[in-house]
């Protein structure tokens, strides 16, 4: 399924984010014809900013790559539930559809109820859990490290 292939860029990405000390997140941007115009993973802690997320700058990548903030029909997928920072990005954007893989209950989206998936008319399709056992073992493997690192 396209879902799946797509997902699989964006756990690469996730990997090269863990290889860099960061969260493992990461993100892609498909156009309607099936092309990547947007790709990253978690810059948090190198940029040091909050807003380094896998997604947002996937985003910034792909609307240089086409010269367009509004990214109409595309597709974002991420490894993790994006935050609600994230996905009013995705919104703000026109994106017209989410696909991710694990659940986020501490920080994604859903947590925010209040978040307006009607703003500027624009309807957004979701898709939750592709790969999510793949997205979730990059996290657990981040996290326990860090536990054990700081045990020491």
């Amino acid at each position: 399924m396209e879902f799946e292939k797509y997902m699989q860029l964006a756990l690469i990405q996730a990997q090269k984010g863990l290889n860099c000390g960061e969260i493992p997140i990461g993100a892609i941007i498909v156009d309607p014809a099936g092309n990547i115009i947007g790709q990253a993973h978690n810059l948090v802690e190198t940029n040091q900013t909050q807003t380094a997320h896998a997604e947002m700058l996937a985003l910034t990548q792909a609307a240089k790559e086409i010269g367009d903030w509004r990214l109409q029909n595309c597709t974002i997928y991420s490894s993790l539930e994006p935050c609600a920072m994230c996905m009013s990005a995705i919104i703000l954007s026109r994106v017209s559809r989410v696909v991710f893989g694990a659940n986020s209950p501490i920080f994604g989206y859903r947590v925010d109820k209040g978040i307006g998936f009607t703003l500027y008319n624009c309807p957004i399709q979701i898709h939750e859990g592709i790969l999510a056992a793949d997205a979730s073992a990059l996290l657990r493997t981040f996290f326990e490290s860090r536990r054990r690192s700081n045990c020491d």
